[in-house]
């Protein structure tokens, strides 16, 4: 027994000899045992796959930001890229497409990339708002049957060429040349509408007429390419011509049951989940993308793409609500950072400008460049200004229409799959769509430049005439006159405009709450209908007062992304569910006041020309404007109460944007300082954390509650310099203390001249100082005839006081050497006194108070208080010297600084 047992264990302990005679498990060290992770293995493809896409990724990104700067959209550096890691260059190297791009590995990533295409154009059909086609239906059908026609005939045209010249190239299958001639028909013929939307991103022409033109236009234009694209690969796809028609007979079928079967349900879902109203579930997302995979397997199973049955699906997604646009949201940054970048390495691996190595084939490709163009240029140019445009707006409308781009490289890709298109015509098409895509942003710009824009809109508002001479302009402003303003309602404002901000909600309408007329009030309580008289009904007050009219405006930042472009040409139901504008209504309504609302989705480098257009089109007699504490113009973005004063300080984009509105203003301007200016006052802070049971330290769910003070008030106080600017601030803290619960307190300050002028030849000019910042309107120390004049205005508003004014008001003049100094110590003793107070207010001009002469004391006061002033980034070139002083000492009030309009 134990000589058994020891042969066995002898045995089992043999080693083999050799090493592939017994099963082994595979290697799991990796590459800790020597293996090669570049190396295709298809049991285990993720690794090369995530080596591929990680190159074509970074690559992609790295050419997009120097293209980006010549304001190119994304796309022209994911066309380039592609290029370039193919064979046309990077593919040259000796060993580099046989180690990044095996070819045994191309399945895998032509399966990733072709999912996101079908998700793609999933997105695409989301994006296409058939509301849009209906409601422009004219324009649209010219527009876009003129630019699908001509350049569809000219391709018929050079198609023939094309077929007889290289029909002999290898991997061609035979056709016919009527399908031959469909297909390069469509590719001159089609637009690409998604690179469309992001070039009129890009140059801030969504809102414009010729934006809404060309969009137009697009989405019809985008709809029969995709049918005719669709037709091309049937006849292709087709073993005969009756195959051929139950495919597209099999395809209308499909695309009535989506519409009229399968839509009706999917709505009835969306509603009862409430995704329609909150925006979709989870389940619902799911249930959609089943829905796109769904159709793309099935339109693919009857030989058309799936990426048809993506795009139909999209197309039958309600808008109602923004549910399209919540949707994409969800989806798009995947497709578009991921997917997207993968198909195009994908084309541009099928790419190889080496084979345009004769000059016949040279010839063809300046001829399709040619002809895409020019067909798409002259088509959209007439066929818009048969709609009344004017030349340049109907030359840019032809050039956008003749942007290729996504699309086109998708219609080519399922050419060349389809053996329609050998590689050297693939490759032909190709670069013509790189060239159209990339010329057209800068043809754009050479044609509807912004000064044109603006002398346009001009002209068609009937503010100018065609040469650029003003009309119907007021022959002289009340604010000119030096001293006839002898009432205090002498330029009243009676139209606000505001600019919206969600973190300055509260203090903004507690502060427009002030303007407001007398809210109406009855002697009696209500009646219910059924038992009120007609003797009740005449017995009601009436308002007598006509209320300011407030007109509130909230700008998002336009983006590349889909779902912000959506959201701009869905502009009209995005303002009307825009809960910031809803709650304006609501405040306005409570408060006597006449609101009005909108939303603007520009790009930020837009935003203070689009307030600006806004105020003109409105007619408006002020622009108030929050400061935003963070310093941003994200109405996102946050900051802890510790670093919320130094952002306030800080020379951020807010402050930035705020400079350039200031220098463009048509209208006079206050910007709003808030430090805790709201209807509850002294807000306790917020609960400590403390110990729990569970020994975690959380805080309180319960809220503080603050009850509101029924008899507090608002204090202003503002010294005056005198200047333009600090008399329309004069005249509007007397409509502001026209409201019972506001007190002022006004003083005149008399400044020596001596002293000013003593100070003013030993600091640089605050021109110099604010370099591209200048925003602040300083003049030189007043001569001796304007401060009589100042002098003279200060008296008459003081003389001119109403017996109710009188008990609420006080004047005084104080004599000083100091100003900044004077004021700060003034400040600090009219304001923050009372605990009962809602907030109280200081009022400055923008100008007078920022003479050069203060700029040593500012520095001097600044450093009393801690504050260390570095260039660049104070505040002082934006609100004044005395507005940074005042915010950097963190004196308990806010701030409201007025410009006057220019003259």
């Amino acid at each position: 027994m134990a000589s058994i047992i020891t042969s066995l264990v002898t045995v089992t302990a043999k080693p083999s000899p050799t090493p592939t005679s017994g099963v082994r498990a595979a290697h799991q060290g990796g590459i800790l045992e020597g293996a090669n992770p570049s190396k295709y293995d298809p049991k285990n493809p993720i690794i090369i796959f995530i080596i591929q896409a990680s190159i074509i990724i970074i690559f992609c990104r790295l050419l997009q930001y120097p293209l980006s700067k010549i304001r190119q959209p994304t796309v022209i550096a994911e066309i380039i890229g592609g290029i370039l890691l193919g064979p046309s260059v990077l593919g040259r190297i000796p060993g580099f497409s046989d180690a990044i791009f095996p070819k045994e590995s191309l399945p895998t990533l032509s399966l990733a990339a072709n999912l996101g295409l079908v998700l793609f154009l999933f997105l695409v059909g989301l994006e296409v708002d058939l509301r849009l086609l209906l409601k422009n239906w004219k324009i649209s059908l010219s527009v876009g049957a003129a630019g699908m026609a001509l350049p569809f005939g000219l391709g018929c045209a050079i198609a023939y060429g094309l077929y007889h010249e290289f029909r002999e190239d290898a991997g061609l299958v035979p056709i016919s040349f009527g399908t031959y001639m469909l297909f390069v028909g469509v590719a001159m013929a089609i637009t690409a509408f998604p690179v469309l939307c992001r070039i009129l991103t890009e140059l801030n022409l969504l809102g414009t007429e010729v934006g809404l033109v060309v969009l137009s236009a697009g989405v019809g234009n985008d709809v029969v390419g995709w049918i005719l694209l669709a037709l091309c690969v049937a006849l292709v796809n087709a073993g005969s011509g009756i195959v051929a028609l139950y495919v597209l007979l099999t395809c209308v079928a499909y695309v009535l049951f989506l519409v009229y079967a399968v839509r009706p349900v999917f709505l009835r879902i969306l509603t009862r989940s409430g995704s329609i109203q909150n925006g979709p579930t989870q389940s619902m997302v799911a249930l959609t993308v089943l829905l796109c995979l769904a159709s793309a397997f099935f339109t693919g199973i009857i030989g058309v793409h799936p990426i048809f049955g993506g795009f139909l699906v999209g197309l039958i997604c309600p808008h109602d609500g923004g549910f399209a646009i919540k949707l994409t949201e969800k989806l798009e940054d995947l497709v578009a950072v991921f997917f997207l970048p993968l198909y195009f390495a994908l084309s541009g691996l099928s790419t190889n400008i080496g084979l345009l190595d004769s000059g016949i084939t040279w010839a063809y490709v300046i001829a399709v460049i040619v002809i895409a163009f020019v067909g798409k240029f002259v088509g959209g140019t007439l066929a818009a200004r048969l709609c009344k445009m004017v030349w340049r707006e109907s030359f840019t409308v032809g050039v956008l229409m003749s942007c290729k781009g996504l699309v086109e490289l998708i219609v080519l890709n399922i050419g060349l799959q389809a053996k329609i298109l050998s590689t050297r015509t693939f490759t032909i098409f190709v670069v013509m769509a790189l060239v159209t895509t990339f010329a057209t942003t800068p043809l754009t710009l050479a044609f509807y430049p912004p000064w044109y824009q603006k002398k346009l809109g001009a002209w068609k508002r009937g503010e100018i005439d065609w040469d650029g001479n003003q009309l119907g302009q007021d022959s002289q402003s009340i604010d000119s006159d030096p001293i006839g303003m002898d009432k205090h309602n002498a330029g009243e404002v009676r139209r606000l405009l505001v600019y919206l901000r969600l973190e300055s909600l509260p203090s903004l309408f507690t502060f427009i709450s002030l303007l407001g007329g007398d809210k109406p009030g009855r002697s009696s309580s209500r009646i219910h209908p059924s038992k009120a008289t007609a003797d009740a009904d005449e017995a009601m007050p009436v308002v007598q007062k006509r209320p300011l009219q407030v007109h509130g405006l909230r700008m998002l930042e336009l983006t590349e992304r889909l779902s912000s472009v959506m959201k701009e040409s869905e502009i009209d139901d995005v303002a009307t569910r825009d809960p910031i504008v809803n709650s304006f209504h609501s405040f306005g309504q409570l408060n006597n006041l006449a609101t009005s609302g909108d939303v603007e989705i520009v790009p930020e480098g837009a935003f203070a020309e689009t307030l600006a257009g806004a105020a003109s089109q409105q007619g408006t007699d002020m622009i108030l404007l929050p400061w935003s504490e963070s310093g941003t113009l994200s109405e996102t973005a946050t900051t802890t109460v510790e670093h919320s004063r130094e952002h306030m300080l800080q020379n951020g984009p807010h402050s930035q944007f705020l400079a350039s509105f200031l220098r463009q203003a048509p209208c006079h301007a206050a910007v709003f300082v808030n430090n805790n200016f709201t209807s509850l006052a002294n807000r306790e802070q917020a609960q400590p954390f403390s110990p729990m049971k569970s020994r975690q330290s959380l805080r309180s769910g319960r809220g503080i509650s603050s009850a509101p003070l029924a008899d507090g008030a608002h204090h202003i106080f503002f010294p005056f310099f005198g200047g333009l600017d600090d008399r329309v601030a004069l005249r509007f803290v007397l409509r502001l203390a026209q409201n019972a619960e506001v007190t002022a307190s006004i003083t005149f300050m008399n400044v020596d001249q001596a002293s000013r002028g003593a100070a003013a030849e030993s600091v640089p000019s605050p021109r110099e100082a604010s370099g591209k910042h200048g925003a602040v309107n300083v003049t030189a120390a007043s001569s001796q005839e304007s401060v009589e004049e100042d002098k003279t205005f200060f008296a008459v508003l003081k003389d001119s006081l109403s017996l109710e004014l009188e008990s609420r008001v006080v004047f005084d003049t104080v004599d000083s050497r100091q100003p900044l100094q004077d004021v700060f110590q003034r400040a600090q003793s009219e304001v923050g006194q009372s605990r009962k107070s809602k907030g109280d207010l200081i009022v400055l001009g923008r100008g007078r108070e920022s003479d050069i002469s203060f700029r040593s004391e500012n520095q001097q006061l600044l450093s009393s208080v801690g504050h260390s002033r570095q260039p660049g980034s104070d505040v002082s070139h934006v609100l004044g010297e005395m507005a940074q002083v005042l915010m950097a000492a963190e004196v308990q009030a806010s701030l409201l600084v007025i410009q006057a309009k220019k003259e």
